[in-house]
């Protein structure tokens, strides 16, 4: 821009001189004039601009009530985090042991229904954690965002020649409310979802034909979710059997085989 106004300057002032002098005095006092022009305005100082750099947030911002219930934004899945998403939505490959069972239940918060499975005689094991979702290895901060599409659920193992498949249906339907989607009581989101997961070809029958026989007691219609059993993330150590072993503030509730005492679920 400076060097601009000297080349606007040295034309005013030679076509100035051009009208009242000859051409060898315009030349003469051009050169004459231009020698007297500070340097400084024929050639400019560099300018050097300030270096500006995007700062860095580790702020995360407040979890949206819109994805706890499921009609948030998702965010468009990384290709390189394919591989990692397949597996979550592949089979639970783990084994239970000889002669037992799997089955896996969602029902709102997985402590409460841990404790109510862990009662019904005939299942030797339980474990809560998050199936269903497409993030690999997720956390709990990860499911509770409502973004990964995991469901907080119970892996039950159980023993067939104790307790039938219909037994844990019926344990099931009487720990939850299966007409309201995305929510139980208080817990709303996406993880909260009633689902029944199936690890055969007979469970998944025997589960299609309760839900049939529930909904003929009920007068809203039930959102429970009928799937394939796929991978099974085990829940962070605090949350297995959390009900049992006091909770936050230490009141243990009973795990014995038919206990009928009311299931307090408190953090």
């Amino acid at each position: 821009m400076v060097l601009n106004k000297c080349v606007g300057l040295a034309i005013t002032t030679t076509t100035s001189t051009f009208i009242s002098s000859s051409t060898s005095s315009l030349l003469l006092f051009s050169s004459s004039l231009s020698s007297k022009l500070p340097l400084s305005l024929c050639k400019p100082n560099p300018i050097t601009l300030p270096i500006t750099r995007k700062p860095i947030s580790l702020y995360n911002s407040p979890m949206n009530i819109l994805n706890k219930l499921g009609f948030g934004f998702k965010p468009t899945p990384d290709p390189a985090s394919m591989e990692n998403s397949s597996i979550a939505q592949g089979p639970d490959d783990d084994v239970p042991a000889p002669g037992q069972l799997f089955a896996q239940f969602g029902a709102g918060c997985f402590w409460g229904v841990e404790l109510a499975f862990q009662r019904v005689p005939g299942v030797t094991k339980t474990e809560v954690g998050y199936s269903q979702g497409f993030l690999h290895n997720p956390s709990y901060e990860d499911v509770c965002t409502g973004t990964t599409n995991h469901n907080e659920v119970v892996r039950v193992q159980y023993d067939p020649k104790e307790c039938s498949f219909e037994t844990l249906l019926d344990a099931f339907w009487a720990r939850h409310d299966p007409t309201t989607l995305n929510r139980q009581g208080n817990d709303v989101g996406t993880q909260y979802r009633s689902g029944m997961y199936f690890y055969t070809p007979e469970q998944e029958k025997a589960a299609q034909e309760s839900l049939e026989r529930q909904q003929k007691l009920l007068n809203r219609k039930i959102v429970t979710e009928i799937l394939p059993a796929k991978k099974f993330y085990r829940a962070e150590e605090y949350h297995q059997q959390y009900l049992a072993k006091g909770g936050r503030f230490g009141f243990k509730q009973s795990t014995e085989k038919g206990c009928n005492d009311p299931i307090r679920c408190y953090g």
